[in-house]
């Protein structure tokens, strides 16, 4: 499949000028072609190499999931740029933190928008250029004067521009590509370097397990922020699909009927949509046919959901999948499997090698439990501006001289070779597809007024995979109540860091050494723990 193609935008140049007139993009009721995809990249390439961008500087977008995102990933990449997708639900300080760790100097993204920018420029001593969408006919004309800023639309509206070739392309395949950014132990978000080669390595493996086409039609929910949503995009580009694209799952009936009326053929999802639509009533009157494949990742696929799966999708193949965005993608089980290994994440890729180890670093038995250690071309170069946990976390082994990736998750392998997850080695919090720091939260609740001392833990959720609980200390004096507390955490976090249980406790247990005690929380939750 690499034919030419060395960089990840030579494979939209290849599709546009193989199946020009074929919808690449669906956007409610918007359809865009591969040709128009190429065309809006090229110009918008033109105008960020005349703003002096330069080759390996990082532009960072701050979008929902929409044509705009993607026509500014290509963009930037044909500009010889790395780009820094950013979750459009970022508050004004996380925001902040990404565009100074990045060093990006150019930011896109839409007016509505402007009052988190703002708060985050404020928190910034050097200059962004902004790229402002808006709405059609409401020209930004006061953020156009307030900021060093362009309107998204004046960039396609000169004739000239629409002929203008492509800046020639100064990076090689070992370049970067990208910056994803996800959250770390401590709550401060890492930027995982993402080169041109090994993106496009891990796209053609998952290409070629999951039988893609040009027939393909594959409907993505998941925030082209989120690894697992923006491969979506890349693949179907690389092979020729259709992509529909949705903003989220919170209307699950209209996903629904979007599957039934394009007739989808391909659905990547994560547990918590999977739960919300077996909660669905009247799920049985859409017509699914057409689905030839769902895949699930971003947390473990619960057995039970996939027997409801194989029910609900008789004709569906399942493939359950495991991945971190310090390499995308480890394993898959085989559709055929799933029935008789329910609980297993499968079978390393054919690009990577796996091991799992003690503490000691040694290999553990067939059975054990131990950490999934990963190295092949699929394991990305470390964390942008963090040589100290980059060399944590990819480590290079004396006995064989390779880097292997230290994943910081448990697994036990069978006797043919299957991985089995088994949890996380430190507390971060898998909840709605996306991984959550308890630091970060603790950090953002401990600044409420009348918060003493707070613990977060994650406990089981049949909907959401794990549901955030804050255990609070609160201060003698002040009568603070749970609605105070998930008040004040929706006006200052993202949607899915709000804790969905709070108690009040008189104090936190401790370790011999001062630290809280959360082993001891978790313990306790589990006795209490009953399932709906």
């Amino acid at each position: 499949m690499r034919l030419q193609a060395k960089l990840l935008h030579d494979y939209l140049r290849i599709t546009a000028r193989r199946l020009g007139d074929k919808n690449a993009l669906i956007c409610g009721a918007k359809r865009w072609t591969y040709r128009e995809i190429d065309e809006k990249s090229d110009q918008l390439a033109c105008r960020l190499h005349k703003l002096g961008l330069a080759p390996r500087d990082r532009v960072a977008v701050l979008l929902d999931n929409s044509a705009e995102t993607v026509i500014s990933l290509y963009g930037i990449s044909k500009a010889s740029g790395v780009f820094v997708i950013a979750n459009a639900t970022l508050k004004a300080s996380k925001l902040a933190y990404i565009l100074k760790d990045s060093g990006a100097r150019t930011l896109i993204t839409h007016t509505g928008k402007a009052k988190v920018v703002a708060e985050a420029l404020e928190q910034i001593d050097y200059e962004i250029r902004l790229i402002w969408i808006s709405p059609p006919g409401k020209a930004p004309a006061k953020l156009l004067e307030n900021y060093n800023a362009l309107a998204w639309d004046s960039i396609f509206s000169d004739p000239s521009a629409s002929k203008a070739p492509p800046p020639p392309a100064s990076t090689g395949e070992h370049d970067l590509a990208a910056l994803i950014y996800t959250s770390g132990s401590t709550g401060r978000p890492k930027g995982v370097m993402q080169p041109h080669s090994k993106m496009i390595d891990v796209a053609e493996c998952i290409i070629d397990y999951l039988k893609n086409t040009e027939d393909d039609i594959i409907l993505n929910v998941l925030s082209l922020a989120f690894g697992y949503g923006m491969y979506q995009v890349l693949m179907a580009f690389m092979f020729g699909g259709t992509v529909v694209l949705e903003k989220s799952f919170v209307y699950l009936h209209k996903i629904l009927k979007r599957i039934e009326e394009e007739r989808v053929t391909g659905f990547p999802f994560v547990p918590t949509v999977i739960a919300m639509m077996f909660q669905l009533e009247g799920i049985e009157q859409y017509d699914l046919a057409s689905l030839r494949y769902v895949t699930n990742a971003g947390a473990a696929l619960p057995v039970d959901h996939a027997g409801k799966l194989r029910k609900l999708l008789p004709q569906t193949s399942i493939y359950p999948m495991y991945g971190l965005t310090e390499c995308v993608r480890v394993s898959y089980l085989e559709p055929d499997q799933v029935d008789t290994k329910p609980d297993s994440v499968g079978k390393p890729l054919s690009i990577c090698e796996t091991r799992i180890v003690d503490e000691k670093g040694q290999p553990v038995e067939t059975g054990q439990t131990g950490e999934l250690l990963i190295r092949g071309s699929n394991v990305m170069p470390g964390y942008w501006n963090d040589p100290d946990l980059t060399n944590k976390v990819f480590r290079r082994n004396r006995d064989d001289d390779e880097i292997w990736l230290y994943s910081g998750d448990l697994f036990r392998r069978d006797e043919e070779g299957f991985l089995y997850f088994v949890s996380r080695k430190d507390d971060m919090i898998k909840t709605r597809g996306e991984r959550v720091s308890p630091g970060e939260v603790e950090n953002a609740l401990v600044l409420l007024s009348g918060v003493a001392q707070v613990a977060v833990i994650g406990v089981p959720d049949d909907i959401l995979g794990q549901a955030i609980k804050a255990f609070i200390v609160s201060d003698k004096d002040v009568a603070l109540t749970e609605n105070d507390v998930l008040k004040y955490s929706t006006r200052c976090m993202e949607s899915y860091m709000i804790p969905k249980y709070v108690e009040f406790i008189d104090a936190l247990p401790r370790t011999p050494n001062g630290k809280v005690d959360k082993k001891q929380l978790r313990k306790q939750e589990e006795k209490n723990y009953e399932p709906e």
